[in-house]
């Protein structure tokens, strides 16, 4: 999986371009097909899409596209979750949390488990991407839990990043930085850099 622009156009313009590289040996990425359908539940609609694969001519492993507005193995765009996170650190709980972003609690208890189990992987993360944007950033103040600290350092990453590269919303940087495993395993090791 790489994580690529929203623009499906763009995105089929630079993988036909040859300009997309892949993320294990730096090789050229070519068209290879699509993905499986997928249906992304954005804030006020459902949206199907079917990101495109691609195929390294270096070391033949394939690739899905998925875009920046997407985490790995969710159904929900990014910003969607990114409110449910940022409500956790206001201090709302998951019921009042699931009702604010019109999803299942269930649904909003597993992200905010999910996240507060990889937390600590996610503020090491962003730490690591904020001072290679913002060398000279001071201590990053703690907020006195490992939840808000990991949403505190995406932030100020976030704005490092857009100072540098120009403005774009602040959990599509969150996923493209993550490599779209905000929510994952373990997003501890920065992806390569093909967010465009």
């Amino acid at each position: 999986m790489l994580m690529v622009g929203t623009d499906p156009l763009e995105v089929d313009r630079l993988l036909t371009g040859g300009e997309l590289r892949c993320p294990g040996c730096a090789g050229e990425l070519r068209p290879w097909g699509y993905a499986r359908w997928r249906t992304l539940r954005q804030p006020d609609e459902q949206v199907r899409r079917r990101p495109r694969r691609s195929c390294c001519s270096g070391c033949s492993v394939t690739h899905v596209l998925l875009p920046a507005s997407c985490l790995s193995r969710r159904a929900d765009d990014v910003e969607v979750i990114g409110s449910a996170l940022l409500g956790k650190a206001t201090g709302l709980g998951h019921r009042p949390i699931a009702v604010l972003v019109g999803r299942p609690v269930s649904t909003v208890r597993g992200w905010l488990r999910r996240f507060g189990c990889c937390a600590e992987g996610v503020r090491v993360l962003f730490t690591g991407l904020l001072h290679a944007l913002e060398p000279v950033v001071g201590v990053v103040a703690p907020t006195g839990s490992v939840f808000g600290d990991a949403l505190d350092v995406l932030g100020l990453a976030a704005a490092a990043a857009a100072r540098l590269f120009g403005p774009r919303p602040v959990w599509q940087f969150a996923a493209s930085a993550s490599g779209g495993l905000l929510l994952g395993p373990s997003p501890v090791h920065p992806p390569a850099a093909n967010t465009s």
